[in-house]
This record gives structure tokens, C-alpha cells and sequence, in this order.
């Protein structure tokens, strides 16, 4: 039986993560938090400390490290990217030394899609393309990746790295839960005439492959890129969405460059790249070395979270 440490255990994603690897019966689950939960009570050990104070415990298998810190929506410091390192950067490697001194098996560490970059243009991103991060949060991402490489480097722990994009489900915090909350809302939306691709992925299908890649010998010592199957506009994706909310989908078109121009002005020009713009990811390398492909395809999951998030509000 697999002794696994994970770290953001009460997160988004470590708490979906749990759940599933308990039901197999063949994993010891240590989950590492802030503080203590009530609803993780399930679990073998559950550590409260944060990763620049933990003392691993022995005799682990991997290390899935999922903690960090995320965007911040109002950010407040002077330096934002000093803070991302010190967490992102300092903290992962504070664990990962730990994990080398216990042997530890095999070390996940959960990036982002950021570290390619925020848009593409002509063809989607591959897990070899060169790094192009244009946010301190992704520049923190990259930068620990290469630390952790150098790190590992002859030793018998396997590093694997994943990068994901927008993860989401009907609970998921930040960007997609004001999605929701604006497909349910019954406004008409501006993507009439929006034709751009994006990837996401599914917080089942994520799941998914992070248990691919604790047990594949063909994942050690590497980077994947992990989406759904099907990148979709967003204008798919709100139709999906209203479909299973059982709602109609209301579209109105306006200009992209006025719409462009109407971010730049208000100082969402991010929020504008993320609605309209394009980001393809190309998950061939994971399909290849693992034999890996998402359980559920895009609308499936789509129309789920639209289905649960009315469950959700109820």
C-alpha cells in the first residue's frame, strides 16, 4: 500500500483528490494543511503546519504537492512577485529537500499552464514548447520547476510535473465561479460573435490524471501538459453551461476591438484575453507516454457543472 502525502489537502482540487485515491483501498493518504479540518478526518494523518515548518513524516511514497499561492484578485503588496516566490519558489523547495533526505519515491508538482504563456496564436501549447510565463504568478511556477529539476537531478526521486489550465467544476473558486454566477444570472452575453478556442479542465478529469501519473513508470522525471479533450469558444462553453442549468443561452454581439478597447479602459485587459482570446493546450504527450485520455469530454462536464451548480444554490 502507497504512502502518499499531499499537500493543499483542503483545497479545490486536494480535497477531490482525496476522496478519490481513499476510494481505491490501496492508499495511505497524509494530508497536509493550514489548519486542522473536521471534514478531513477520513484521512490517515492530517498534518497542520505550512510547507517552511513541516517535518515530513517517514516511509512516503509520493509527494503530491498541490499547495502555493494562487492569483490574487486585489492584490495588495509592493511586490508581488517576491510574495509568489517565496511560497511558490522558497516553500516547494523547502519540501522537495525534505522529500530527497526521506527518499521519497516520486514528487508531483502541480504548475500551470501560465509557464507557456497566456495566449495562443497559431497552433496550442506542448509540454516541450520553450516557457513564455507573462504573470508573476507563472514566472514563480516556472522558476520552481527549474529548481526542482536541478534538485532531483541523479537522485532516485522521480520529479513529474503537471500544468493545467482553468480547472473547473460547480464548486471551483475565482474566475469560473463568476462564470457561473453570470450564466445563471439570465443577462444577455457579449460572445454573439466570439470564435476563439480555449482549454480547460475538468476538476474529474485533473483528478484523473494526477492517480495516472502516481502510478505510471512512464511519468517519472517528466512534464505534462493535462486539458480535456476538446478546446471550445466561450460561447460553447456559456451555451453548455445553460444547457445543464436548463436554461436558454441569450447572446449579443458586439465588436471584439470594442470590447478590446472597453477593458483596456476599465483596466480588465486580462479578463478580456481570458473571454476572448485564445489557449490551446495539446495533452498528445500524456495521450502518448501514459495512454491517458479524459473520462469525461468537454460538454459532458460542461453540462455537469451547470447541473450542480443550480444543485448547489437550491
Amino acid at each position: 500500500m502507497s504512502r502518499i502525502l499531499i499537500t493543499g489537502g483542503s483545497g479545490f482540487v486536494g480535497q477531490a483528490l482525496i476522496l478519490n485515491l481513499l476510494k481505491k483501498n490501496y492508499y495511505q493518504i497524509i494530508s497536509l494543511v493550514r489548519s486542522f479540518q473536521d471534514d478531513q478526518k477520513f484521512v490517515e494523518q492530517l498534518i497542520a503546519a505550512n510547507i517552511f515548518e513541516v517535518d515530513l513524516p517517514d516511509n512516503l511514497d509520493v509527494i503530491i504537492h498541490l499547495a502555493g499561492r494562487a492569483h490574487i484578485l486585489n492584490e495588495q503588496t509592493t511586490d508581488p512577485l517576491c510574495e509568489f516566490r517565496k511560497v511558490n519558489v522558497e516553500g516547494t523547495l523547502q519540501l522537495a529537500r525534505q522529500a530527497l533526505d526521506k527518499k521519497v519515491k516520486r514528487f508531483i508538482f502541480m504548475s500551470s499552464i501560465g509557464v507557456n504563456g497566456s495566449v495562443t496564436l497559431h497552433q496550442p501549447f506542448t509540454a516541450d514548447a520553450l516557457p513564455q510565463p507573462h504573470a508573476d504568478y507563472a514566472v514563480s511556477k516556472l522558476e520552481a520547476e527549474h529548481e526542482l529539476k536541478k534538485l532531483f537531478a541523479g537522485s532516485d526521486t522521480e520529479l513529474v510535473i503537471i500544468r493545467p489550465p482553468l480547472v473547473y467544476a460547480a464548486h471551483a473558486p475565482g474566475n469560473f465561479a463568476r462564470l457561473l454566477k453570470l450564466v445563471a444570472s439570465n443577462l444577455p452575453l457579449p460572445f454573439a460573435g466570439t470564435n476563439n478556442k480555449r482549454s480547460f479542465v475538468a476538476l474529474e478529469n485533473l483528478v484523473d490524471f494526477i492517480q495516472t501519473c502516481i502510478e505510471h513508470p512512464n511519468a517519472a522525471n517528466q512534464t505534462f501538459l493535462v486539458a480535456d479533450q476538446t478546446p471550445i469558444s466561450t460561447r460553447e462553453l456559456v451555451q453548455y453551461l445553460k444547457q445543464g442549468m436548463g436554461k436558454p443561452a441569450r447572446f449579443i454581439y458586439i465588436p471584439q476591438l470594442l470590447m478590446k478597447l472597453g477593458a483596456a479602459c476599465v483596466g480588465k485587459s486580462k479578463l478580456y484575453e481570458q473571454l476572448f482570446e485564445s489557449l490551446e493546450v495539446d495533452t498528445t504527450k500524456a495521450q502518448k507516454l501514459l495512454g491517458w485520455t479524459a473520462p469525461l469530454s468537454t460538454q459532458q462536464a460542461m453540462l455537469q457543472a451547470g447541473q450542480n451548480y443550480l444543485k448547489m444554490k437550491e
